[in-house]
């Protein structure tokens, strides 16, 4: 926002104010003030009186530019109706100033959501769409999450789960909606930093970062649910792969990756996967042994057939990243995570009968 106003502020004064008008109700609706508060910054914004009225309960406050209340009086200067018998205004002397239009309706939007009157037509769920797309300008971003609430320096992580994931709990107030991505339509929460579980199946949960940057969360998140092999792994964080997410979520899907054809011919063996899995955790033959719940000279018969068919030692040196990047990618081109699972067979009688 602020780069924004800087920009605007040696092109046209005017419209500098004007959203500084817009971003100030903004925080004001986000944080929920009571309706005094929010005419004594309509007031302080216009540097005149400004008042409110409502029909049922009958009720009118007025409040100065120094926040504090005046005397009741019936609406003067300009005046506006929103609907729901609620009324707003300012009580200019004098002619109109470039900014008044813009305040006062920012003001009546206010306090119709205030009043709970203005919910049904408040929807920040585009707003979303336009946070986790990277290619929408900064501004536009910074913008958008200021309308969804989040803070610019607090941080946040996003959740992409697929539209038939089972929620057993979800986070409360989560931003949310469903956006689209190359791998089809998501669902997208966003949560903050002190969310560290989440209970669904499956979901990716992306890396931690601010607002302005949150489109990189989102990539991440994507990355992330793609390596969910649900039952035994349904939720995977980003955080758990560290960079080599990011380098995953940059990576073009049509990107040649000879070590990854490679891979290909290690998945002829059955135990290919577990033991591909526990050698780009373990820091020795021995400690993958036991991740992969086999007797040390098993592993290491087949580190050896594994290390015949790559060429190299994937316990050596740059071996274990090359090894860990090809296997990684391997598993993205051949998840199935975002397969609609098939409906059981009590289902299909249910939707037989219903038929």
């Amino acid at each position: 926002m602020q780069e924004l106003l800087g920009r605007i502020a040696a092109l046209d004064p005017t419209a500098t104010l004007g959203l500084r008008v817009i971003a100030c109700f903004d925080e004001l609706i986000i944080g929920n003030v009571n309706t005094r508060a929010l005419l004594g910054a309509a007031a302080s914004l216009a540097g005149c009186n400004a008042g409110f009225q409502q029909d049922r309960p009958v009720r009118i406050v007025r409040v100065s530019p120094e926040g504090e209340l005046c005397p009741e009086g019936e609406p003067t200067g300009q005046v506006l109706h929103p609907d729901d018998g609620l009324t707003v205004w300012l009580e200019r002397e004098g002619p109109k100033r470039a900014n008044d239009d813009i305040i006062i309706e920012r003001l009546a939007l206010a306090v119709r959501i205030r009043c709970g009157r203005g919910h049904p037509e408040v929807d920040h769920r585009r707003d979303l769409a336009v946070l986790l797309d990277g290619t929408v300008p900064v501004d536009e971003r910074q913008l958008a999450a200021a309308r969804l609430g989040l803070r610019p320096t607090a941080t946040y992580r996003v959740v992409a789960a697929p539209l038939f994931a089972v929620w057993k709990t979800r986070p409360n107030d989560a931003p949310e909606d469903v956006v689209p991505t190359a791998s089809g339509p998501l669902h997208a929460l966003v949560v903050p930093s002190a969310c560290t579980t989440v209970d669904a199946n499956p979901a990716g949960v992306g890396i931690l970062t601010r607002a302005e940057h949150i489109h990189h969360s989102f990539r991440t998140a994507v990355v992330a649910l793609r390596l969910c092999s649900p039952p035994d792994t349904p939720v995977v964080t980003a955080d758990e792969y560290g960079s080599l997410i990011g380098l995953l979520a940059d990576a073009s899907s049509e990107a040649h990756i000879p070590d990854v054809d490679l891979i290909e011919e290690i998945m002829a063996h059955s135990w290919a996967c577990s033991t591909l899995d526990s050698l780009i955790r373990a820091a020795s033959v021995r400690q993958a042994a036991r991740l992969c719940g086999v007797h040390h000279s098993t592993l290491q018969t087949r580190l050896d057939a594994i290390s015949e068919i790559v060429g190299f030692n994937p316990l050596d040196g740059l071996g274990r990243t090359r090894l860990g990047i090809a296997y990684l990618v391997w598993r993205l081109r051949h998840s199935h995570v975002l397969d609609a699972p098939a409906p059981s067979a009590g289902q299909l009688q249910t939707d037989y009968e219903a038929v």
